[in-house]
């Protein structure tokens, strides 16, 4: 059985301006490479931000991690 994940983010001109946020919230994704940047932990981000979930900030990064291998193999 095949299980389709729905994706953590989306964009919609409509929001933000098109920007990438987490679904159903208005928080920007690179949001949260900004805070890890600058040391805060993925908990914290979550505090700063309640409207996003865990499970959609793990999944956000794990897909980030994913294009950048791609990436990295492909190029």
């Amino acid at each position: 059985m095949i299980t389709l994940v729905q994706s953590p983010v989306s964009s919609d001109p409509e929001v933000m301006g098109g920007t990438l946020v987490f679904r159903n919230t208005r928080v920007p994704a690179q949001s949260l490479f900004e805070y890890l940047d600058d040391g805060y932990s993925l908990l914290e981000f979550l505090d700063n931000f309640p409207s996003v979930n865990l499970k959609d900030a793990e999944n956000f990064l794990k897909l980030a991690r994913e294009h950048v291998e791609h990436e990295n193999y492909s190029g």
